[in-house]
């Protein structure tokens, strides 16, 4: 029992692919690395049936507290870190798999001073963002001048609001869909800028209407997605990094961007009441 104690308790709210993976990856590996499965959640609880013992499965999102879990993994959709984020992060670490919801000035201040008031740490995962470590510092300096980040995929894997993509066809080859501040590209693309997000957070004198985004619509892109940045210092200095993300035709997440948010998992063991790229 005494063993069982010390081991973090890990909340997990969604089980989509990225859920389903993060799930078994506690299960598997977790007590090894000091953690364990506190409750999962989805939204359809059917879903769970035969495949979470029903004593972890959480049908009602509004009664997590009574699980005492150490963090909560968010891995479904912003509109929960809207609802639940605040309530989340009074009791415990936070790790936000959907950053684009932080591109809300009032949740983003709100999630912020709740974990200044709570001393918890709201983590948000690099995910498909490399090097963001890097543009945290040069943010911090006071010497991040400019951050532009392009992201393009095969068609089938975006999910767009609107009808923004809904003509395209195989053989079209590239169309930019958007460019402007991630600001303004969050709330149409939810789900396919998180990457963005998390170096909105990164680059945090520069915001998220100060960070540039572009999504491009590739149908050559069938086996991989592809995040380009653009990171501009002073004095001329600029950096260019092109990263493949291997994917299947259809997917939000590169298979790659798994096993970064495990490892972004693994560190979210409490930095005090503040926000921490991981």
């Amino acid at each position: 029992m005494a063993a069982e104690s010390s081991l973090l308790r890990i909340g997990v709210v969604g089980y989509g692919h990225l859920g389903q993976f993060l799930v078994e990856k506690i299960v598997k590996e977790g007590t090894a690395l000091g953690l364990t499965l506190g409750f999962v959640w989805n939204r359809n609880p059917d879903k769970l049936k035969g495949l979470i013992p029903d004593q972890l499965i959480l049908k009602d999102l509004s009664q997590f507290a009574d699980r005492s879990c150490d963090v909560i993994v968010e891995v479904c959709h912003p509109q929960i870190v809207q609802e639940f984020g605040p309530s989340f992060l009074s009791l415990s670490h936070f790790m936000v798999g959907s950053p684009s919801a932080l591109a809300d000035p009032d949740l983003n201040k709100k999630l912020r001073h709740v974990a200044q008031q709570s001393d918890k740490t709201l983590y948000v995962p690099s995910g498909a963002l490399w090097g963001g470590q890097d543009i945290q510092r040069l943010n911090d300096s006071g010497t991040l001048k400019a951050l532009f980040i392009r992201m393009s995929k095969h068609p089938s894997c975006f999910r767009l609001t609107g009808d923004v993509l809904s003509d395209w066809t195989e053989g079209e080859g590239r169309r930019v869909l958007f460019r402007g501040s991630v600001a303004d590209l969050c709330p149409q693309a939810p789900n396919n800028v998180n990457t963005m997000a998390a170096a909105a957070v990164a680059a945090g004198t520069l915001g998220f209407s100060g960070v540039q985004g572009e999504i491009v619509s590739d149908t050559a892109l069938s086996d991989y997605h592809v995040v380009e940045v653009e990171v501009t210092g002073p004095g001329g200095f600029s950096v260019h990094t092109v990263r493949r993300n291997p994917a299947k035709l259809g997917a939000v997440t590169g298979s790659a961007t798994y096993n970064s948010f495990w490892n972004s998992l693994l560190i979210c063991k409490g930095h005090g009441g503040r926000v921490h790229l991981c």
